[in-house]
């Protein structure tokens, strides 16, 4: 399964059309214990048929509505699950995802799809990237704390040799593309060069491999602009220093692996990788916790955990980072022309999770997000935010 994206939420978040079902069920991989995939499942679509009645949707409509969902009820879709499933279903919109991690059984209608739980894929503080570079292959993968996938990259040249024939193809004997910043020429300068072994052979191929990241990175521009993702590379020793040279992206991390990347299965690149990663990404949610704290207690106005102040300050792209709290709901419906909140102790026809509200205008608006277990919200509060101004 593609790990879920930014675009896919905005395509869910852009759904126009009412009402918008959304369904999310913990599932099991193996075992006996699949057969409870699809009694969950049932659970959940008779769940979704009366909030649909109490709507005043008629009954025959209701079945047409929720008729892609049901075709999914197969022995053969049970078998091939991961540790949960989402589904999503409007009058023009049916998705739905195989999830690499456990969520709470939940059965939402409304006029927006409900799409907290999936912030953990796409959120800041867990996503990264890994090059794995060698001189007969390369491969860039995009990751979470959940998984990794592979990327293709536009313009990556897939082996030092097909990199130096494009070159020679491009620029015949002209002079070589780019060089260090530092702006020498002469090879036995260049990072990774072997100092003092006097081989011109030698020489000649470190000048080709620093030529080689440069087309690499040059790639990898385009990519990344405007990321803030760690970037990990991995790959043999010697590698290292030549790539970091040519290296532009800002946010390519000390660390790395020193192994020969196609020994790797993504599984093990994965754990290695987010091992390296991890503690950035709680150091970054601890300094913005603290941040949080010191601004909540001088009483400036630039931190709330009212959930009514958070969302207009959400709806109006002043939120620059937020905290909230997985598998828990706030129920309400917000008030666009008055940008106001309406809450309500128990879900209502068109009510929407304002938790869910905050989150999802917070990122789309570009501000971080960070969804965690309720123990570890600032003040035991249900969300807190740090405003722009």
């Amino acid at each position: 399964m593609a790990l879920f994206s930014i675009d896919e939420l905005k395509t869910l978040v852009e759904n126009p059309q009412s009402p918008c079902v959304t369904l999310y069920a913990p599932m099991q991989k193996a075992g006996s214990e699949i057969r409870q995939n699809p009694i969950r499942f049932k659970n959940l679509i008779r769940e979704a048929e009366k909030r649909l009645d109490e709507m005043g949707i008629r009954h025959t409509e209701i079945g047409d509505f929720l008729q892609p969902a049901m075709e999914l009820d197969t022995s053969d879709f049970w078998e091939h699950q991961d540790h949960g499933l989402a589904i999503f279903i409007s009058p023009q919109m049916f998705r739905y995802y195989r999830l690499p991690m456990q969520v709470q059984e939940l059965v939402v209608v409304s006029d927006r799809f409900h799409l907290k739980p999936l912030l953990h894929l796409i959120n800041n503080d867990g996503k990264f990237y890994v090059l794995a570079l060698s001189q007969q292959e390369v491969k860039f993968f995009t990751g979470t704390r959940f998984g990794i996938n592979e990327v293709e990259v536009e313009n990556m040249p897939q082996s030092l040799d097909e990199a130096l024939m494009e070159e020679e193809i491009q620029k015949g004997v002209q002079h070589r593309i780019g060089t260090s910043r530092g702006g020498s020429t002469n090879p036995a300068q260049q990072p990774g060069a072997f100092h003092g072994q006097g081989s011109p052979d030698r020489d000649k191929r470190q000048e080709d491999i620093l030529q080689f990241c440069h087309v690499i990175d040059k790639a990898l521009h385009e990519q990344l602009r405007d990321q803030k993702a760690p970037l990990v590379l991995a790959g043999v020793e010697y590698l290292h220093p030549i790539y970091r040279e040519a290296n532009t992206y800002q946010h390519l991390v000390e660390a790395g692996i020193t192994r020969r990347p196609e020994l790797f299965q993504p599984e093990e690149l994965h754990t290695e990788a987010w091992q390296i990663v991890e503690p950035l990404f709680h150091e970054s949610e601890k300094n913005v916790m603290e941040l949080y704290q010191q601004l909540a207690g001088e009483g400036t106005g630039k931190a709330s955990n009212e959930i009514k102040e958070i969302a207009s300050a959400a709806y109006c792209r002043r939120v620059d980072s937020l905290f909230v709290p997985v598998g828990q709901q706030i129920w309400g419906e917000f008030d666009p022309d008055t940008i106001t909140v309406d809450l309500h102790p128990e879900p209502e026809p068109n009510d929407k999770d304002m938790l869910d509200f905050v989150a999802i205008h917070t990122l789309l608006n570009g501000g971080t997000v960070y969804v965690v277990e309720p123990e570890q919200m600032p003040e035991s509060t249900l969300a807190a935010a740090i405003f722009r101004y």
